[in-house]
């Protein structure tokens, strides 16, 4: 029996890991990032310092571990560089042609009014919304105050309301 397996056991359920989530984690750093390599890369570093991390986090909560880091990185990268208009590069798998136009034309608005945001605003909506995080656990994981969040989330519905005034924010639906 090949001993190297013996001996990284973590490795294997850190692939196990990666496996399972990473598409699901892409999504979600796409979403706050609007880029879709930016967002393999912010993945890809956030997956980095989980590896590190591995042995102390995986018994825990690697999830949150993981996400936290991708968001805050998130932030810090735009901080560090000039805010550029980015074309809008769908992270789903299935082939457009598959969807009703309609749908198509609603995701890419989606996707437009969500590049009108700040950078702070676009990963609050993230994560209340899409990651259904609370106020609480936004706060934590973007490093902020509970009202920084309460604030970032109104400015940003005002916003998305703006730019996307047929749809309704509250139920998904046309108005």
């Amino acid at each position: 029996m090949d001993g190297s397996r013996d001996r990284w056991p973590a490795d294997a359920e850190f692939v196990e890991y990666v496996r399972a989530r990473q598409h699901r984690l892409l999504r979600a750093a796409y979403l706050v990032c609007g880029d879709l390599h930016l967002a393999e890369d912010l993945l890809q570093g956030a997956l980095v310092k989980l590896a590190r991390e591995w042995d102390h986090v995986r018994d825990e909560h690697p999830d949150a571990y993981v996400r936290r880091i991708l968001y805050r990185d998130a932030v810090s990268s735009w901080r560090r560089r000039r805010r550029e208009v980015v074309g809008i590069e769908p992270a789903w798998d299935a082939p457009a042609a598959a969807w009703e136009a309609e749908v198509v034309e609603r995701r890419l608005d989606v996707l437009r009014a969500l590049d009108t945001l700040t950078p702070r605003q676009r990963a609050t909506v993230v994560l209340r919304f899409f990651e259904d995080r609370s106020e609480r656990e936004t706060a934590e994981v973007l490093g902020c105050s509970v009202g920084t969040v309460k604030s970032q989330t109104h400015d940003a519905l005002a916003r998305l309301r703006a730019a996307m005034p047929r749809v309704d924010l509250e139920t998904g639906g046309t108005r």
